[in-house]
Parts: C-alpha cells; sequence; structure tokens
C-alpha cells in the first residue's frame, strides 16, 4: 500500500515516484496551493496539492482536515531555496501529489494532540488518541528495543524462556490478590500470580538450571505513581549459584539493556547494607545521586536538659535523633520554607522539626539550650559545620524518623536543585533482615522462601537473609534472594512465622514437597520492567509506559474496566453480590 514512510525520503529521492500513507498532522491553504503534513509512525513529509498539477487531487485536499487517513501518490522534489525546515527531517524536500485518496475521515478531536494542558483523565479516556503523539510512539519503541535486549542477553547467557500459569492457587505474598472464581468447581477461586515466584523454583527442581520470562504479574494494592494492578517483570532464576552469581548476571543483563537504549552505564554497581541505607538515608532505597547523609546524634542528648528528647536518648535501640545537614540551607531557607519543611515532615509521623541555623557569629536555634558545651562542639565536628549551613533534627521511634527524615533529604535537595536528572545512580542494598514486625505480627521481610543467613540467631530481629534489591535513583527497580532449598530450613523459618505443618502444606504444599526430591541451590532476581522504563524514558508515572493503564483508582477510562456483570454469569458461578458500604469498602 505504501512504497515508503514518510521519513525515509530524502534528496536522493528528487524525481521519483512515491506513494505514502498516514494521518494529516497538519494543512494549510496558501492562495489555492493546499500544504498538508503528513504524519506517520516515523515523522512527518509535507504534501503539495497545486491546481495547476493535479485539479482533482487539489479538489479532495480541500476536504481534508486534522486526522483524516490518506493515501496520497506524487512525486518527490526538492523545496524552493529559502523554504527548507531544518525542524524536520524531511525539510529538504516535498512531494507534489497527483493522487489522492481520502482512505477515512476523522471527527473532530476531542483535544489537541501534543496539548501539555490536557488532563491525564482525558488521555486515558482516549488513549488510542493519546498514543498517537510521536513522543508516545518513541516510548514504546523504547520499552521493544529493551524487551529485545533482555531477551537476547539472557539468551547468550544459556537462560530459557519458560511461560508460567496465570490462572494459579492463592498464595501469600505480601499484596492482595486478584482472585477468578471456577465455574467448574462451584465456590472455589483461582488467583491470578503477584510473581511467578513459585512456579520458577519448580522449574529448579526440574533442572532447567536457567530460566527467565517477561511476565505479567497482578497485585490489589493502593496505587501510585509507580504502581499499577497489573505490571511486567523480568522474572530470572538459575541453580548451583550464589549471591555474586545472581548479581553478576543482572548487572549484565541492565548494561545491556541500558546500552540498547542509548544509555552507557558502569559495573559493578555500588553496594550497602540494609541497616547502612536505613540509618543513613532513612530508607532502603537510596537515591546517591547527591550527599546529604542522615547522621545519628542520639548520644549526644542522653544528658540534655529536654525530657522529650532525653527519654528518646535512653533507648537508642528502638529510637533514632537523626541530624541532616543542608549544605547553604541557611542561606536558601526563608523562615516560610523552613515552615513548609515542617509541614512537610508532620504529614508523616513527626511533631515538628528542630532545626539549627550556621552564621558568621555562630550556631542559632532553640535547641542548642538543651545541650552541653561538649555536645555542640561534638555536633560541630561530626556534622562539618561551615557557615551557610542548616542542620534539622527528627527524633522519635526508628522507622517514623528514618521515613520522614528520609523524605526530608530528598525534598531539600530537589529545592536547591542538586539533583541531576540525567544521571544514573545505580546501588545493591543487601543483608535485608529476614522478618519484621509488622501490626504487631512477626512475617517474612520478602518472602519465606528466602535463604536466611543465621536461622539459629536467638534474637529474631538479627537473623539476615541472602537477598538483593537493585535500586536507581532512588527507585527500587527489583531485587530477589537465594531460595531455601532443603526441607528442615524451610521448617525452621515456617516455625519462626507460626506457620505450622498442617497450614503450611495447605499454601506451600507443592512447593514444599517439591524440596523434598533434590531441589538444587538455587536463586534469582526479578526486576520491574516497567519502573525501569520509566526511567529510561524519564517519566514521572509508569502510566505513561504502559499502553493501556489503570487509573490510581485502578479503573480503565478507556473500557470502563471494572463493570457490572451479568446476573446470569454470576448465577452460574454461584456467586451472589453483596453490596458494601462505603465505609466497609474503605477498611
Amino acid at each position: 500500500m505504501r512504497t515508503h514512510y514518510c521519513t525515509d525520503l530524502n534528496e536522493n529521492h528528487v524525481g521519483q515516484r512515491v506513494r505514502l500513507t498516514g494521518w494529516v498532522n497538519s494543512y494549510r491553504d496558501h492562495g489555492g496551493v493546499i500544504f498538508i503534513d503528513l504524519r506517520d509512525k516515523t515523522g512527518l513529509v509535507q504534501l503539495v496539492c497545486d491546481p495547476a498539477d493535479n485539479a482533482v487531487a487539489h479538489q479532495t485536499a480541500s476536504e481534508v482536515r486534522d486526522e483524516f487517513v490518506l493515501i496520497a501518490e506524487g512525486t518527490v522534489r526538492r523545496r524552493g531555496e529559502g523554504l527548507e525546515n531544518p525542524k524536520l527531517k524531511t525539510g529538504a524536500i516535498e512531494v507534489v501529489v497527483d493522487n489522492l485518496i481520502i482512505e477515512n475521515r476523522s471527527e473532530p478531536m476531542p483535544f489537541v494532540l501534543g496539548d501539555s494542558n490536557v488532563g491525564e483523565e482525558i488521555r486515558l479516556k482516549y488513549r488510542y488518541l493519546d498514543l498517537r503523539r510521536p513522543e508516545m510512539f518513541e516510548l514504546f519503541k523504547l520499552r521493544s528495543k529493551a524487551a529485545i535486549a533482555a531477551r537476547n542477553c539472557l539468551d547468550r547467557l544459556g537462560f530459557l524462556e519458560v511461560e508460567t500459569p496465570v490462572l494459579t492457587k492463592s498464595t501469600p505474598e505480601g499484596a492482595r490478590d486478584y482472585l477468578v472464581p471456577s465455574r467448574v468447581h462451584n465456590g472455589e477461586f483461582y488467583a491470578l500470580p503477584q510473581s511467578p515466584q513459585l512456579f520458577k523454583q519448580l522449574l529448579m527442581v526440574a533442572g532447567f538450571d536457567r530460566y527467565f520470562q517477561i511476565a505479567k504479574c497482578f497485585r490489589d494494592e493502593d496505587l501510585r505513581a509507580d504502581r499499577q494492578p497489573e505490571f511486567t517483570q523480568i522474572d530470572v532464576e538459575m541453580s548451583f549459584c550464589d549471591q555474586e552469581d545472581v548479581m553478576a548476571v543482572a548487572e549484565e543483563l541492565l548494561k545491556e539493556i541500558f546500552g540498547a537504549c542509548g544509555k552507557e552505564i558502569a559495573t559493578p554497581f555500588n553496594r550497602i547494607t540494609w541497616r547502612e541505607s536505613m540509618e543513613q538515608y532513612g530508607n532502603d532505597r537510596p537515591d546517591l545521586r547527591f550527599g546529604m547523609p542522615l547522621v545519628e546524634v542520639i548520644d549526644l542528648f542522653e544528658n540534655c536538659d529536654s525530657p522529650i528528647f532525653a527519654e528518646i536518648a535512653k533507648d537508642p535501640k528502638a529510637n533514632r535523633i537523626k541530624a541532616l545537614k543542608v549544605p547553604g540551607g541557611d542561606n536558601a531557607f526563608s523562615r516560610k520554607i523552613i515552615k513548609e519543611l515542617e509541614s512537610f515532615v508532620t504529614k508523616f509521623g513527626a511533631k515538628g522539626l528542630a532545626y539549627i541555623q550556621v552564621r558568621d557569629e555562630g550556631l542559632k536555634g532553640p535547641i542548642l539550650k538543651f545541650l552541653d558545651d561538649g555536645a555542640v562542639e561534638e555536633l560541630k565536628k561530626r556534622l562539618d559545620l561551615q557557615t551557610g549551613d542548616i542542620v534539622f533534627f527528627g527524633a522519635g521511634d526508628r522507622k517514623t524518623v528514618w521515613d520522614y527524615m528520609g523524605r526530608l533529604r530528598v525534598e531539600t535537595a530537589e529545592r536547591l536543585g542538586l539533583i541531576d536528572r540525567d544521571r544514573f545512580e545505580f546501588v545493591w542494598v543487601v543483608d535485608f533482615p529476614m522478618f519484621e514486625v509488622e501490626e504487631g505480627r512477626l512475617k517474612a521481610l520478602h518472602h519465606p522462601f528466602t535463604m536466611p543467613k543465621n536461622i539459629d540467631e536467638t534474637d529474631v530481629e538479627a537473623i539476615e537473609s541472602v537477598a538483593y534489591d537493585v535500586v536507581l535513583n532512588g527507585i527500587e527497580l527489583g531485587g530477589g534472594s537465594i531460595r531455601i532449598h532443603k526441607p528442615d530450613i524451610q521448617e525452621k523459618v515456617f516455625k519462626i512465622l507460626g506457620i505450622g505443618e498442617e497450614e503450611a502444606q495447605e499454601k506451600f504444599g507443592f512447593l514444599l514437597d517439591a524440596l523434598k526430591f533434590g531441589a538444587p541451590p538455587h536463586g534469582g532476581f526479578a526486576l520491574g520492567f516497567d519502573r525501569l522504563m520509566m526511567m529510561l524514558g524519564k517519566r514521572e508515572s509508569i502510566r505513561d509506559v504502559i499502553a493501556f493503564p489503570k487509573t490510581q483508582s485502578a479503573t480503565c477510562l478507556l473500557t470502563h474496566a471494572p463493570s457490572a456483570v451479568d446476573e446470569a454469569q454470576l448465577k452460574e458461578l454461584g456467586i451472589r453480590i453483596r453490596r458494601q458500604a462505603k465505609s466497609d469498602a474503605a477498611q
């Protein structure tokens, strides 16, 4: 139907007859001569419809409007002297049309393509139109290159691509499952996989040695800019390996993906332990494009005159007093901005925000009156204070302080313009705790099949796992672990978690049975492919790199999913709907 894509044409084609297809990007009538910018996936080329050349084609051209679909035949010629358009790849030539077909017409567009003021709701409702934007095509072209590079790299490294089931059994993996009712087995449900975790371990038991899959995963959890209810991950598992082997494969894979997308990255990546990351950056996904680590100063407040700070300092295991030095912050932050920063941290559990300003005449701040001279001098030394700095303090239980002080670190860096948006700073976070307490209940931090380092440690909180996360610019791209392959270790983990033999068999029986038949040592990782593309494409939201995404409330504005189904379908499935009150649904 076409001889060339639009931007295939150049001065070497002058005098040639061509046939082009595409959409009307814009049209202009200049004194009877009509100019049309024709667009296809590659870009634009200018068509010229002159009644002196062909009256019929000119008459057809007079009917075109934006986004009409055209088939155009004509001859390539150079543009007149001084009429070239350096902004276009085809700006030196144009096509003189002698046959123009309106293949399909378009109703007036609900929004102008490329208008930055169009809200996301409208763009998602008409997603197929939003995807016509050249920048969106380039994003998905980039995504395709990344996927092909991933497959090529893993194939070269001896990995076998295997698909695992989408309809499977509900197993606890940290988030709510999406459930699918069974018509054949009334009252029973499949679950959509949160990850292929158990199946890829079974493939290792099967002797497949090296597996990968670009897998669809599903999690019913609260959404945000880097989360979707259905998402894609590059899932990898390998046998007879240790942590170093797995991390080397992940680094090579990322290097090839970035290289295919025109970005060179250096390996090996830096490493930091989970505890170091929490203490210095307030979270386990540190953004290392800038400095400003948190500094522990709880010992300086042990004998201070403030009953609040002194009480906190009595329990350095459970509590923290963190200091954040912001270089040049005293000069940059007005009293109004400091108030804004205080309001910011109170949203995340802070009771307030104490601070010290470093002036030519010395330190200034209400908190100083609680500290003796020795503590003040140690503070200066520990933080290496310079004139113009400001120091913020966070005090309280460690999880809360880590959280809001880590957020404050990033917030202040953004306000000061310290973050290089063009820099890729990778880091491995290693040595995670095996267990964590959530809502008074002990649970596995990653999942209960993660290999512990020191399972016989009497202090459960001191047990570490052979787990690792790869972080890029403060975003967790993915992670993994060495898995438990010995039944006796798995039993010890279940015992600590309070999972009895009957419960374990009910939830994980098929995996536990498999481990009894000569399971090899194995481990792996998964990379969030959508998050990776968000970073590569320099987008703020994961929704931009998913062809047909859901909104933050997990709805599809295009198809109106989720939606009610016919009563007959429900009856066939043995399901009766009980409508929840809004208060119940919120819980």
